[in-house]
């Protein structure tokens, strides 16, 4: 490895949690595109973007898409339309921070139903989580949490969190004859046939998106390439370069990262009960996540 590929590794480490916050800002502020409309454009342009790259393999394994489609429809599901157009509904009624915030618990449900080893420390982390993520959800108050409503934007986020728990462990579970770049661009296509018949639910029910609006277009551009390709890349540039385990060190980034941008540039500045959630979360996430020595 290059010492220059790998001082850009690192640079991109530090970049790729603002690149995926900035889905976050888009949930928050894109409020002139529906929610559904709003991932079914984002997954289309992903997945025209990055078919000319990857077409000469899809074509190559052709039959064993036949062979993949259901996990590719399920995987499509919860990564695309639940992970996508939830975040986007509780967007409009929570703050970007919370979005960081819950997103970052999702790593313990992927320890518990992983079958990984529960250490001591690791179940110490998962209890600071979960007291971090409560702390936002009762905004510092322990009785607000009795009164959390179900249409709550909170519980719209946890619902695409617990789904991204879900889909990393299928997608590490499930075998594919595909590199992870083609198989994304599968699951993505997966999702928008998902998200088809939702999105236009939603345009008869609550109206679609003016097509004649720029913002419209620009908006779908953003949320498919920087938090879409570019986020992608940087990580997986970051994991090929640096190993998986100082890669995961990035996510403890994402809540910082996300209160700074939306602070900047929605004015949402963060309650002392969002840097409560910070300062739990982290650490938490810190002992989930850290290697566990092997057993001699």
């Amino acid at each position: 490895m290059s010492l220059a590929r790998r001082r850009f590794a690192w640079f991109l480490l530090f970049l790729s949690p603002a690149l995926f916050g900035v889905n976050m800002l888009a949930a928050r502020y894109v409020t002139f595109v529906p929610p559904n409309a709003l991932a079914l454009g984002r997954w289309l342009l992903f997945c025209l973007i990055l078919l000319p790259i990857v077409w000469r393999e899809l074509h190559a394994k052709r039959d064993a898409i036949g062979r993949e489609w259901p996990d590719l429809l399920l995987l499509g599901a919860l990564g695309m339309w639940v992970c996508g157009a939830f975040v986007y509904i509780g967007g409009r009624t929570t703050e970007a921070l919370n979005i960081g915030l819950i997103y970052a618990a999702s790593p313990i449900v992927v320890l518990i139903f992983g079958r990984e080893r529960l250490t001591p420390g690791r179940l110490a982390g998962i209890i600071i989580c979960l007291l971090g993520v409560c702390a936002v959800f009762a905004k510092g108050q322990l009785g607000n949490l009795l009164d959390v409503r179900l249409a709550s934007g909170d519980l719209w986020i946890a619902a695409a969190s617990a789904a991204w728990a879900v889909y990393s462990l299928l997608l590490k579970q499930r075998p594919s004859a595909f590199d992870p770049l083609a198989r994304l661009c599968l699951i993505a296509s997966g999702g928008v046939l998902i998200l088809v018949p939702f999105t236009i639910g939603e345009a008869l029910l609550f109206g679609g998106p003016d097509l004649g609006d720029s913002r419209v277009w620009i908006a779908w551009l953003i949320v498919a390439t920087v938090p879409g390709l570019g986020a992608y890349a940087a990580y997986s540039f970051c994991v090929a370069e640096l190993g998986p385990s100082s890669t995961s060190v990035s996510m403890y980034l994402g809540p910082p990262y996300v209160g700074l941008m939306a602070w900047a540039a929605l004015g949402e500045a963060p309650h002392w009960y969002h840097l409560l959630g910070i300062a739990l979360v982290l650490p938490g996430l810190f002992l989930v996540t850290r290697p566990v020595p092997k057993r001699t």
